[in-house]
């Protein structure tokens, strides 16, 4: 089960050094930021909350990160959540192309720079807030429309009435308009 938590991002590397290193890099976007030290803990971390972004290092004992993206790509609700692969710079040239293939947003190898690896974690971090933002506007429209729905509904209903209360489905047909010019404006 995800909490509605803040969303965060989520480091996943077998060596303490590399989270501890990570840490100290992405501590001053004051996000939450969450270890894992294998694929497996990876994925439970995932399915309890939400984040913005991973950062996936490659070579693990056990499940390797591309096993691990795989299957973060293969859940509905981790599906979306961007990877950004961390590995050596000694690796196999194939690693990249393997690791977009698998379903990276990005891929580094280290040692990388601490500024490009900061701002490409807060353009993440900026894109999960601004999708956010735009499925909150988009559940308070789809209210107002169902509110709107409603209302039309009970005026077509008392249309249908004998005698017609003129006055109350004037009052009712402004209501409407007040409510229709609400959600024009929220757009």
């Amino acid at each position: 089960m995800i909490t509605d938590e803040r969303a965060g991002i989520l480091l996943v590397d077998d060596m303490e050094d590399n989270l501890i290193a990570l840490e100290a890099v992405l501590g001053s976007l004051n996000e939450p930021i969450v270890r894992a030290r294998s694929g497996e803990e990876a994925m439970k971390a995932l399915l309890r909350r939400r984040f913005a972004v991973v950062l996936l290092d490659i070579r693990m004992p056990g499940m390797d990160g591309f096993e691990t993206a795989a299957n973060i790509k293969r859940l509905d609700q981790t599906k979306d959540v961007p990877i950004i692969f961390l590995t050596g710079a000694e690796e196999d040239a194939g690693y990249a192309f393997r690791g977009y293939a698998t379903g990276a947003a990005d891929y580094l190898t280290k040692p990388f720079d601490p500024w490009v690896l900061r701002a490409k974690v807060n353009v993440f971090l900026e894109l999960h807030r601004k999708n956010q933002q735009l499925q909150s506007l988009l559940a308070r429209e789809q209210a107002d429309l169902g509110e709107l729905s409603k209302r039309l509904e009970g005026l077509e209903d008392r249309l249908s009435e004998e005698p017609l209360d003129v006055a109350t489905l004037k009052e009712e047909a402004r209501q409407l308009r007040r409510l229709l010019s609400k959600a024009e404006r929220s757009r």
